[in-house]
Formats: structure tokens, C-alpha cells, sequence
């Protein structure tokens, strides 16, 4: 495949592959406005509305896309995984999964359409840098006044305790996995695609999945159980890179050290005792964090 560039077009929108595809049955669900095309899951993503101006999110694998580095028959197999994932964790809170199909050799998924935009739009940064004077989601989520803040918290804890209810891990769950609508303030949380159900260990040490902002110290660790406490880390560092202002530099640390660095309390935007919950959370021994998550979110709920 090389590292050729394709560039190819839909209802006048453009986006880039390895190789050309078929996307032809797109057209049953109407006319595509916009492509997500630089994810590193190995799909490709498109909005698409129809005639009655609903709109829909689609999830297609086994195409050839720019960021991923495994095959396309790994994508299709992650991605026709979640369809169970999405069916078993189905709440208020979470994208809404309609139905999933093939196409030659192209595999994908429905959702209804979520207005919002991305906590962490990587594909957007190099825009952000040239442009001082755009706002990223990230920086408008941060000046979103301290109850708006603690709405969003207490529904990710709610979602996540309901997941731990259903017997799953989160896994590469992460800002990026985040939207919010700032017209209604709403959260949805948009993308579960690695969560695993049942007893989870890592096999893959280092390379675990997810971002070296907020990885567990086990998701380091070859052949160390992911359980609820991981989940606890992973909220609890979620919460540390939602409500708290990392410098660069500090960031850059997390990358090189291979491990989550909690922010000291006056980089924090919420009260002192929600820190010091928040901090038992991502402790680095799993001992002695919160056992579960609705544990750490009963001591959350109780400090605000």
C-alpha cells in the first residue's frame, strides 16, 4: 500500500485514505456532511442526514485509513465487537446505537448523531495553534462555571458505576472519548469501542491501551488484572485533565516517565475536597484507591 495518499470525495466532502473505497451504501441513509478521517482506531467515520433532516453517525471499518497501524481485518473485527458493547451498556448518557451492517468488505455501525464537540480534538490542535483566537472545546469546557463542572462529573461517575454494574472494564476511555453541547450542556460520551467485559488481564504491558495521560500503572504492567480499581484510576484521572490546568511540561512528563502525575491542588478548579477525592482515586497501588466505582462515587456525591 505505500504511503499513498488518496483523496476522495462525498456529497462535496472531501477526506483522505490509502486507498480508494466503495462507500456507496452511505446513500441509504442520506447525504454526507462531514468525515472524521484521521482517527487511529482504523475507522472512518462520516455525518450523514437524510430528507427529514435526522442525522447519523457511521462507523466503518475495513477501509485503509492514514493513522492506523493494523490491519483492516483487526479494525473490523474491533469494531463488530462493539456492537455488543454498545447493545449492553445502552444509556442515557451514551451514544445511541441503531444497527450495523456490511458492504463488500466494509463493515460498519449506526448511531443517532450527538451534537457536540470533542474534549479532545487532536486533529484540530495544529488550527488551534495557528488560530489563538478559536477557542478549543477543551478551553471552553474549562471556563464553564463550577456547577455546569460538577453536572458533567457526576454523570460520567454515573455511567461508568453502571458499566462496573454490568461487569465491564473501561478501556482507552479518555477525554477524546467525551462530546459536550455547550448550547445545552449536555455530555455524551461517545466512543466505548475497547471496553472489555468479564476478567480482564493486560497483554500487551506498556502498549495497553489507552493515553499516557491517564493510564493506570497495571495498564503498564504485562499479565496485571484490569478491574474496577483501573476503573477508578480512570476516572479519577479523567477528572485531573477535565478540572485541572496541565502545563506542557508536565503533560510532556507523563509521556517520558510512562505514568499519570497528578496535579498539585492550586492547578485544580474544583473545591479542596473534591481534590482530595479525586486523589485518592489515582493512587498508584490499587489497594488504596476506591475498591469500586460507586464507592468513589458515593465519596464524590458527598463532598459537593
Amino acid at each position: 500500500m505505500g504511503n499513498d495518499i488518496v483523496v476522495q470525495e462525498l456529497d462535496g466532502v472531501e477526506f483522505q485514505l490509502r486507498a480508494k473505497e466503495d462507500f456507496s451504501f452511505l446513500n441509504q441513509f442520506g447525504k454526507v456532511f462531514c468525515v472524521f478521517d484521521q482517527n487511529d482506531s482504523g475507522n472512518i467515520s462520516f455525518g450523514v442526514i437524510n430528507d427529514n433532516q435526522e442525522k447519523f453517525f457511521i462507523k466503518v471499518a475495513g477501509a485503509h485509513t492514514l493513522e492506523f497501524s493494523g490491519s483492516t481485518s483487526e479494525a473490523i473485527e474491533t469494531l463488530k465487537n462493539t456492537v455488543s458493547i454498545y447493545s449492553d451498556l445502552k444509556h442515557p448518557s451514551l451514544i445511541e446505537m441503531i444497527s450495523s451492517g456490511t458492504h463488500q468488505q466494509l463493515f460498519y455501525v449506526v448511531f443517532l448523531w450527538a451534537e457536540g464537540d470533542c474534549l479532545y480534538d487532536h486533529w484540530n490542535f495544529d488550527f488551534y495553534q495557528d488560530h489563538p483566537e478559536v477557542k478549543s472545546p477543551k478551553k471552553k469546557f474549562a471556563q464553564l462555571p463550577k456547577e455546569e463542572k460538577i453536572n458533567t462529573s457526576k454523570k460520567l461517575l454515573d455511567f461508568m458505576a453502571f458499566v462496573e454494574s454490568k461487569g465491564y472494564v473501561a478501556v482507552d476511555f479518555y477525554d477524546g472519548s467525551i462530546m459536550y453541547d455547550f448550547e445545552k450542556n449536555q455530555l455524551t460520551i461517545c466512543d466505548i469501542d475497547l471496553f472489555k467485559k468479564g476478567k480482564v488481564i493486560n497483554d500487551l504491558g506498556t502498549d495497553y491501551w489507552g493515553t499516557k495521560r491517564m493510564k493506570a500503572p497495571e495498564e503498564y504492567q504485562f499479565g496485571a488484572v484490569i478491574d474496577s480499581r483501573t476503573n477508578v484510576f480512570t476516572i479519577g484521572a479523567l477528572f485531573f485533565n477535565l478540572y485541572g490546568n496541565y502545563s506542557g511540561e508536565l503533560l510532556k512528563k507523563n509521556y517520558t516517565e510512562n505514568q499519570f502525575i497528578p496535579l498539585i491542588e492550586n492547578d485544580w478548579t474544583l473545591s479542596s475536597v473534591m481534590y482530595d477525592v479525586a486523589l485518592q482515586a489515582v493512587k498508584l497501588n490499587p489497594e488504596k484507591r476506591y475498591p469500586t466505582v460507586k464507592s468513589f462515587r458515593d465519596a464524590w456525591y458527598s463532598k459537593n
